[in-house]
């Protein structure tokens, strides 16, 4: 008999193994199954921070097969190729999803039911692919997408203005990569937009413009890249974004966040995965918020949604 909640994910790389690690220090699920083709990697992973569990709240977290994810309340998607130093996500398009057309099936054929947060690269792309190969309702798949983005944002806006990131609210829209846009007029720091907090708040509002806003939105859109040259592999950020995901669904928050999933007419987009404000709670994504958006705003919007087009226009699903 199932007890508590269960995670499975697929993959024990970099990201997939440290996703695990992170869940299981923060307490997320009572059950954890690890999967990889490379089945001595994902048992020693397993091993390995099963024997710290003494230490911290207790999950039962083993290696497995993909009839183990039966009964799973989640399943995260990490399968496929890493980012390669210099390597652009869309690169990893097709391979990645020809990993992923032969592995989803055989998964949801035991946890039909299960959430998938989908974390493999390209995030959008891989979405869109687990939604076209199992006929899953949009609902039960999400994509971690500009989540992390617009982690790194809020904590780079932080820094900018010197507050604690959590008072910072900003977003980044499309798709996770090149073409990401960020919605200015949406921003707010301590709870007033960011026009008024940096014209009648911020001591440097005299010495801040537009070039400042440019060198933030291009440290946003390259530290990915940056992370990867200087140390071979991002995971970290990674993790602790997929572990936000998990806990709004584990705990039915009903969280506004930026992920992926599939638009459905918003901004007149529509037969493609993107991050956009989703509500997600038990069931996944629960509601759709379309916040305005200026005129130069939606026409950013509208080309990262095209570049994406193009990607699966080029792609064999």
């Amino acid at each position: 008999m199932k007890k508590g909640k269960k995670i499975s994910i697929l993959g024990t790389g970099n990201v997939g193994a440290t996703i695990a690690y992170t869940l299981t220090m923060d307490g997320m699920c009572s059950e954890l199954v690890l999967i990889d083709i490379n089945k001595d990697k994902a048992l020693g992973e397993a091993m390995d921070i099963m024997q710290g569990t003494p230490l911290c709240p207790p999950v039962n977290i083993y290696a497995g097969d993909y009839p183990d994810t039966k009964d799973s309340d989640i399943v995260i998607v990490t399968s496929g190729m890493a980012r390669k130093p210099g390597q652009s996500r869309i690169d990893l398009a097709q391979g990645n999803v020809d990993i992923i057309k032969s592995v989803i099936p055989q998964v949801v054929q035991y946890a039909p039911d299960a959430i998938y947060v989908v974390v493999s690269n390209p995030v959008d792309i891989i979405t869109y692919a687990i939604l076209r190969a199992t006929g899953l309702p949009d609902s039960q798949v999400i994509g971690t997408g500009t989540l992390l983005d617009s982690s790194r944002l809020r904590a780079r806006l932080a820094d900018h203005v010197g507050l604690n990131p959590q008072n910072i609210h900003a977003y980044v829209f499309g798709e996770h990569g090149d073409s990401a846009m960020i919605p200015w007029s949406l921003t707010t720091i301590a709870g007033m937009p960011m026009d008024t907090y940096c014209c009648h708040v911020c001591p440097s509002h005299n010495q801040c413009g537009k070039a400042d806003l440019h060198n933030i939105e291009q440290d946003v859109r390259t530290s990915g890249a940056k992370v990867i040259a200087l140390k071979g592999a991002t995971y970290y950020a990674i993790a602790l974004t997929t572990r936000r995901v998990c806990e709004c669904i584990l705990r039915d928050t009903r969280s506004v966040l930026s992920v992926s999933g599939l638009v459905k007419g918003e901004y007149g987009i529509s037969d493609v995965c993107m991050s956009l404000p989703f509500v997600v709670g038990a069931r996944g994504i629960q509601g759709r918020i379309t916040p305005s958006l200026t005129p130069d705003e939606e026409k950013l919007l509208l080309k990262s949604a095209g570049v994406l087009k193009n990607t699966i226009r080029s792609l064999n699903f």
